[in-house]
């Protein structure tokens, strides 16, 4: 499975950073294809959780279920437990560059388990992971007011 990266500076604490990333049922009011997100278990104490997710892919609606495991504040990792699509695992790595900025690298590996032509595939999940990237960086200044 190929792995897609794509990193942003975000003008935010690492801490809101991080509150933004493991604040699963909010993600439908900024990550623009995520219809629902139901959080199935939490235990912010271990770090982990397991969210299921509704997206809109424009041709049909996929379902599937993720499994968080997190590091706070640096690091959350997630790999994909059922769903309509192969595999998702994935990280973000957060970096604080300075008090008030964040270096957020996203890097994700989609198996479709379906046949997709190379040069769609590898859009789709280019495109998969920047907008998730910008969309996330979004959120976590608009908690600051940025």
């Amino acid at each position: 499975m190929e792995s897609r990266s794509h990193t942003e500076v975000v003008r935010a604490p690492i801490d809101v950073c991080f509150d933004t990333l493991v604040d699963f049922a909010h993600y439908p009011d900024w990550f623009r294809v995520i219809r629902s997100a139901t959080v199935e278990h939490a235990d912010a104490a271990t770090g982990r959780w397991r969210v299921r997710y509704e997206l809109d892919a424009i041709l049909r609606t996929i379902h599937y279920t993720l499994s968080y495991e997190s590091t706070r504040p640096g690091l959350l990792t997630w790999k994909m437990t059922s769903g309509d699509l192969l595999a998702i695992e994935g990280r973000y790595d957060l970096v604080e560059l300075e008090p008030g900025l964040t270096e957020a690298t996203c890097t994700q590996a989609i198996e479709l388990g379906l046949w997709v032509p190379g040069i769609v595939r590898r859009a789709f999940e280019r495109s998969a992971v920047e907008d998730s990237v910008r969309e996330f960086k979004q959120a976590a200044e608009a908690r600051t007011g940025v």
